[in-house]
């Protein structure tokens, strides 16, 4: 059985490979593909509507008990990056 995790843009619970994992750092937000970087992460669908109803709320901040704001732009630039890439999947090997 996999796990389940809930977004934190739209709320909903999904399994956890539907999500994608983001970490902070250095003030700013990293998708974690591994889903193995050190720290809190939070769970996001990979979509810029999710992405964009948690910058809204600040959902990411929370999740990640950061200090101040968080900057969502090399998280958007990955998900554009991934979806140029032909359907969503990856290239040079990774998963």
């Amino acid at each position: 059985m996999e796990a389940v995790r809930t977004c934190v843009g739209c709320r909903t619970r999904s399994a956890r490979s539907a999500l994608l994992r983001v970490v902070a750092t250095d003030s700013s937000l990293v998708w974690d593909e591994r889903a193995s970087m050190p720290g809190r992460g939070a769970w996001v669908h990979p979509k810029q509507e999710c992405i964009d109803a948690a910058v809204k709320r600040r959902a990411f901040v929370r999740a990640l008990r950061a200090q101040g704001p968080l900057d969502s732009q090399a998280l958007t630039k990955r998900l554009n990056e991934k979806r140029l890439n032909g359907n969503g999947h990856e290239v040079n090997g990774s998963r």
